[in-house]
């Protein structure tokens, strides 16, 4: 299995001091996610229970990166986020321009770790048109990035005629500042409403 996920780093441990320092008290599989700093652990009470397709559905679905693929897998994982606000890529992976914007769609990542997942969504997928459709996205529109709050599902949207880190670092900005006032009216409101 993990000859099969180069892309992944992989470690194993039985040093007590290493166990004791991650409260690991039995067998156990720990996925370390950088973008969220968050872990997920698979317990494993057989290990012979314990195969390839059991752990990798594990990994597929827990791991997040600087950019996740978006999937069926994957989705699981991204809305088990603890991180509620995701910026989608909409792109055709197949494109020439691919490579040259997803350096920078990856380096804006790595700007807003912890306050934003970053989501590539290939159009060419099977079933990525569904989450097109949701956004009232049309091919002739992309590229495009759609931030998206998952607790109320407010959502902005912008075609990109090229992608730049500096655009999309304002286009977050935007929506994260949206996001806050919006927080705060709601704040005011509800204050206003008691002392009434």
């Amino acid at each position: 299995m993990v000859q099969n996920m180069p892309e992944v780093p992989f470690g194993i441990s039985n040093s007590s001091k290493v166990l004791s320092y991650y409260n690991v008290t039995r067998n156990t599989i720990s996925l370390f996610r950088v973008v969220d700093n968050k872990r997920q652990d698979l317990e494993i009470g057989d290990a012979e229970g314990l195969d390839a397709n059991k752990l990798s559905r594990f990994i597929r679905v827990n791991e997040l990166r600087w950019v996740t693929k978006y999937n069926p897998m994957t989705a699981i994982g991204l809305f088990e986020s603890a991180i509620e606000i995701h910026l989608l890529l909409f792109t055709n992976k197949s494109s020439p321009m691919h490579a040259e914007r997803m350096d920078k769609y990856r380096e804006a990542a790595m700007l807003f770790q912890g306050k934003i997942l970053f989501i590539l969504v290939d159009i060419l997928a099977k079933g990525n048109e569904r989450v097109m459709s949701y956004f009232h996205l049309k091919k002739s529109q992309l590229p495009a990035v759609a931030a998206y709050h998952t607790p109320d599902e407010e959502h902005d949207v912008l075609p990109l005629d090229d992608i730049s880190v500096e655009i999309i670092k304002d286009f977050c900005n935007g929506f994260l500042q949206r996001l806050q006032e919006k927080k705060t009216l709601k704040s005011e409101d509800k204050h206003f409403k008691e002392e009434l």
